[in-house]
């Protein structure tokens, strides 16, 4: 589901260090919103920002130095007429980036129409560049996930599983082996891109790991700052499981690695089964390990079947 509130000054508020703007016009839209039939529509919050643009209505324009002399380089009327085609777009915000100076006409035009206007020093691909990725985060589709999201290696692997399996036991025992834990519990998971998942903690439960029988621990007080994280890209999700569910659902060697699927993009996915005497942590790194493989084209499973057939062939 995507959230599709987010209001011009809510907009300008969290860019004003960033971008160094200030609100030239339209003062009284303060809560003009981005359309909800083009965010709903939009392939990601990416979608709702770029230079002028009479193709793509519904999305803040910026206008940058060649932007503002199309604006200005006609005659009176032509350039009034230029000015007031900007009002079918129903732009949420205006933007004048490149430290250029605002028309008159132009912000006479947002004050009449209720559209306001933000004039910032910034290059206006810096001023895309930064808003993009806000709108990206903002009108993501997002959900939440049960789980251990932990940083093992570089990649980031949630750790999911029955309950009562040790899940956190486990992330306990892989950051005292010097990997980072991002969430445990709950895991607000947001899709960034048509192929990237991007994990977070809820801001209630940063830097906290319950065990049983211990309670919550501060990792970051425990074991210092590098112990934690603030998110990650979610690339594997590691499943603990129990022996007989591991002998009623799963293959004991899959010949295609397996995938599950979170919202909507596909995500590799290692099974592990939960045994008295195992080495959990170092089967997990085991996995990630193997799965970094795969995703350079090493593919352990093929290279044994193609070695398999040399050897029949052969008649070994």
């Amino acid at each position: 589901m995507k959230p599709t509130v987010v209001s011009a000054d809510v907009l300008f508020e969290e860019h004003r260090t960033t971008l160094k703007w200030q609100w030239v016009a339209g003062l009284g839209a303060s809560e003009r919103r981005f359309d909800e039939v083009a965010v709903r529509e939009a392939r990601s919050g990416a979608d709702l920002v770029g230079y002028l643009n009479y193709i793509h209505p519904y999305r803040v324009q910026v206008l940058g130095e060649r932007e503002i002399r199309y604006l200005t380089s006609e005659n009176e009327e032509d350039n009034r007429r230029r000015i007031a085609r900007i009002v079918t777009l129903e732009p949420p915000v205006l933007v004048v980036a490149d430290a250029q100076v605002v028309p008159e006409a132009l912000m006479a035009m947002c004050e009449r129409a209720h559209i306001p206007m933000f004039a910032s020093p910034d290059a206006a691909a810096f001023v895309i560049d930064v808003l993009r990725a806000y709108l990206s985060r903002h009108f993501a589709d997002r959900s939440t996930m049960h789980g251990v999201f932990m940083d093992i290696l570089g990649m980031g692997v949630m750790i999911t599983g029955e309950s009562g399996l040790g899940k956190s036991e486990l992330g306990l025992e892989l950051i005292s082996r010097g990997h980072g834990l991002v969430a445990d519990d709950a895991v607000d998971l947001y899709r960034i891109n048509q192929a990237s998942i991007e994990g977070r903690c809820p801001e209630l439960l940063q830097n906290l790991l319950e065990v049983r029988g211990i309670g919550l621990l501060d990792i970051k007080a425990i074991f210092g700052e590098t112990a934690v994280r603030r998110k990650m890209r979610l690339q594997l999700i590691v499943h603990l499981v129990r022996k007989q569910t591991l002998e009623r659902d799963y293959e004991r060697m899959p010949s295609e690695p397996l995938h599950q699927d979170v919202l909507g993009v596909p995500v590799r996915k290692a099974v592990i089964q939960v045994v008295a005497g195992r080495n959990i942590a170092v089967l997990v790194e085991a996995a990630v390990r193997n799965t970094i493989l795969q995703l350079r084209g090493i593919d352990t499973y093929q290279e044994f079947v193609a070695r398999h057939r040399a050897a029949m062939h052969r008649g070994d």
